[in-house]
């Protein structure tokens, strides 16, 4: 049986895209707080929630939680958070 060789890079093309504008300011706007479930995360994301409010006025918070850190976010949490103006996840242990 002859030998068959397999390249392990990823060779499909890259799509580069710009980032999105940046906000002026959060005041008015709804962020939303991603905890990726890692220990730790709720509690930082519960002192961002409360600065967020205090000092930068948002109108808005949307908490969210993926089911586990190991995985990508389901398709639902992705939607929901597309109705935000701003994203924090939080990566914490």
């Amino acid at each position: 049986m002859p030998t068959k060789l397999i390249n392990p890079m990823n060779e499909a093309p890259l799509r580069v895209s710009l980032p999105p504008a940046r906000l002026r300011s959060l005041q008015g706007k709804t962020v939303g707080l991603l905890d990726i479930s890692k220990t730790g995360g709720n509690l930082f994301l519960d002192r961002l929630e409360q600065l967020l409010r205090e000092r930068f006025h948002v109108a808005n918070v949307v908490r969210t939680a993926k089911p586990t850190f190991a995985k990508p976010a389901p398709p639902g949490i992705i939607e929901q958070l597309r109705t935000v103006d701003a994203v924090v996840e939080a990566l914490a242990d």
